[in-house]
Formats: structure tokens, sequence, C-alpha cells
């Protein structure tokens, strides 16, 4: 590739939640019905270029993950489910997270598109990991970062979160954002 197309292109909606550390989008290549495997290309491509460790997918299928790894972007797969209890899953993913940022990786997060389901993870992330004080404001930080109204779905997964055992507060770790 030459030009301005071998930096790649970024994934949809990708958002840093924490400046250069984590970020979200759509799943590269674009959600099932627009998928197209040259932009999914492309994007993978910028996330390399960008620096990007390792792409964390909550898709509840192995989508993506053979394209990860044909172009050796490390891959991390914590199917969510639909519906059902994910309080293992939601701990297994923020232990991960919290061990990866904590090591000063770069991390993008991503299920088919950017919603609530993935907005309610990150920000029972930002809850667990002791970024956000409350559920509401990490509610309140996500809505503004991705630009809509967090729905029932996502406000769940935060609750969820708010249950779980959280991890030691790091005085470094600084508020979302930075």
């Amino acid at each position: 590739m030459k030009g301005k197309w071998a930096a790649g292109i970024p994934p949809r909606n990708f958002t840093w939640v924490i400046k250069d550390r984590l970020a979200v989008s759509e799943r590269p290549g674009g959600f099932a019905p627009n998928h197209r495997k040259v932009r999914r290309q492309e994007e993978i491509i910028w996330l390399q270029v960008q620096g990007f460790t390792s792409v964390v997918s909550l898709l509840p299928s192995s989508h993506n993950l053979q394209a990860y790894q044909e172009q050796e972007l490390p891959s991390i797969h914590f199917p969510l489910p639909q519906s059902g209890d994910t309080r293992a899953v939601q701990l297994d993913l923020f232990r991960e997270l919290h061990t990866r940022l904590t090591a000063g990786e770069r991390l993008l997060v991503h299920q088919e598109e950017l919603g609530d389901r993935v907005m309610g993870v990150v920000a029972g992330y930002l809850l667990w990991s002791g970024r956000l004080p409350s559920g509401p404001q990490a509610v309140t930080v996500l809505e503004h970062m991705i630009g809509h109204q967090m729905g029932p779905s996502g406000r769940e997964l935060v609750v969820v979160a708010s249950q779980l055992a959280p991890v030691a507060v790091d005085p470094d770790s600084g508020p979302a954002g930075n």
C-alpha cells in the first residue's frame, strides 16, 4: 500500500475512553450487514500503525478473530452473553483490562456496533477500577464521550459491575480521559 491508505483508516465511531490507553469502536470492518473485508483490513492496519497492542472483542461469536491473527494483531475474546448472568465474564474482562492497562498496553474494545453494551461494560470497568466513584457518574461520562444516551442493557451492566469486588485503587491512575 502506498500514500494515505498505507496508514489505514480508523474504525467507525472510534473514541478514546482513557487517552492513549483504552478506546472503543464498532467492529473493525463494520457490523454484520455492512461488513467489508477490505475496510476491516484497512482498519486493522490503522490500529497497528497507532500502536494498539490488543483488540478486545465482546462479540458472542469469533468473528474477526482470525483476521486479527492473520494480520498479527493480538486479540482477546470475552464473549458477552446477550442475556443472563454476565458477572463472570465482566469480572474476568475487568481483571484482564486492568492488568494490561497497568502494563501500559493500548487496547480497543468492540462489539458489533458501538452501543449500549460496549458503553455499559466500559463504564462498568471505570467504576470497578476506581477511576470513577459511582455508577451514575460512569454512565454520564460514557454518554458524554460517545455522544448518546446509554439504554437499559448498558445500565444493567454498570449495576453488575458495581456489585463485583473492586480492584485496589491506584492513586496514579488518574480520572477517565487522562
